[in-house]
């Protein structure tokens, strides 16, 4: 009996063709090789393409998150990759490729597509001498971006050991070319980045043909050169080239070796260096030290020079104050013996010595006391008389007051 067929919704099988084809690994993460055809982008930012093979096409549509990126709008004929994945687009029940990348494979396209990069990076000022950093000096930690088995990794090593082993060198492995070689990079500087000590990053790879290359001129790599937060250099072993690795650098060299002795210095240079600072340095405090004495020793003879002076002038001054002094004292002294002549002259007049020089007496008590009126004595009291030369002790006799006044 022949088992009844499966009855499906137009829905139900385009969801389960999707779920199919979804269930693929292969289909979920991969890269188509096509020609472009009929390349259209919507208002909505949408880019709308089909990929052309020998005997095939397929539909495709790249979301505006992803076509923004797109260096250059390709045109009908380029050879591209596209990666991406495959799955249903149920509205219409047909299946086609959720593009993520476009890669541009011929060279045409290759050419359009680099150059029309590096116009945008240099509009941008990714590759502007003004924004590279300066290299530290003496670097303390330096990491290293390459292959852990390749010969730029011992170049590097060899170098830092022989021209400044004090530093530190910390290799952080990725694949410098290949499929792979973009996503290692960018992982790579991710944990460039949380590396707290580190001084400067060195992103390196041996020779190799120009296609070899091709990961250093990606925007993303490119980018990341930039914004890693301590300074790049690139040594990329390719003298004649650059890629835009190299210019986006803060510092750009042709070789692996080349790159490390723009980052590690000579300590024999280092060392002379120090012995020509040390030599300056003494010299210059010898210079000093004779300048400082030279100033010392004038300065000391200025102000001998100066206090001699002071005290020139101080005598003089001294000996002007005392000759004014003498001048005054003997000036006063005069002043006051004329005074004192005129007193002497006023109280001459006024003695009364001088009137008993004329005759005149005076009398007194015993106890000194100037008798001045009869009427202050009586009969029987002693007197003294004054005379010029001495006194006489008298006794009254007799009184003879009269009622005169005065």
């Amino acid at each position: 009996m022949a088992r009844p067929l499966p009855n499906l919704t137009v829905d139900e099988l385009n969801q389960r063709v999707q779920l199919v084809l979804q269930s693929d690994p292969v289909l979920e993460n991969l890269a188509v090789t096509g020609e472009i055809l009929d390349f259209k982008v919507h208002n909505t930012g949408h880019a709308y393409f089909t990929l052309v093979g020998k005997e095939s096409r397929l539909a495709c549509v790249m979301f505006r998150s992803y076509a923004g990126s797109l260096p250059e709008w390709p045109r009908t004929g380029d050879l591209v990759v596209v990666e991406g994945s495959v799955s249903v687009y149920l509205a219409r029940g047909a299946y086609q490729l959720y593009a993520r990348r476009l890669v541009p494979a011929g060279q045409g396209a290759q050419a359009r597509a680099k150059e029309e990069l590096r116009r945008r990076l240099e509009e941008e000022g990714l590759f502007d001498p003004r924004n590279k950093r300066p290299l530290p000096r003496y670097p303390e930690s330096v990491l290293v971006l390459t292959s852990p088995t390749g010969a730029a990794v011992r170049d590097v090593l060899r170098v830092s050991r022989s021209r400044f082993p004090a530093c530190s060198v910390t290799v952080i492995p990725c694949s410098v070319q290949g499929e792979d070689a973009v996503a290692e990079i960018l992982k790579a500087f991710g944990l460039a980045a949380r590396q707290p000590d580190a001084d400067v990053a060195l992103l390196v790879r041996g020779g190799g043909s120009r296609d070899d290359l091709n990961a250093f001129d990606d925007e993303r790599v490119v980018r990341a050169v930039r914004t890693c937060p301590i300074p790049v250099v690139t040594g990329l072993g390719h003298e004649i080239d650059q890629t835009f690795s190299d210019l986006a650098a803060d510092a750009a060299a042709p070789t692996p070796s080349a790159a490390a002795e723009k980052v590690f210095p000579d300590r024999y240079a280092v060392a002379r260096e120090i012995a020509s600072l040390r030599h300056h340095a003494a010299a210059a405090v010898s210079r000093r030290i004779g300048d400082a004495t030279w100033s010392a020793e004038k300065l000391r003879d200025r102000i001998a020079s100066v206090a001699e002076r002071r005290l020139v002038e101080t005598e003089t001054g001294l000996a002007d104050s005392r000759e004014a002094l003498e001048r005054y004292i003997l000036s006063r002294i005069d002043l006051e013996a004329h005074r004192l002549g005129s007193t002497f002259s006023a109280l001459e007049a006024l003695s009364p010595v001088r009137v008993l020089s004329r005759g005149y007496i005076a009398c007194e008590t015993p106890e000194g006391v100037p008798v001045v009126s009869a009427r202050s004595v009586e009969k029987g009291d002693f007197l003294r008389l004054v005379f010029r030369d001495g006194r006489l002790g008298v006794r009254v006799e007799e009184t003879d007051r009269t009622n005169r006044k005065g």
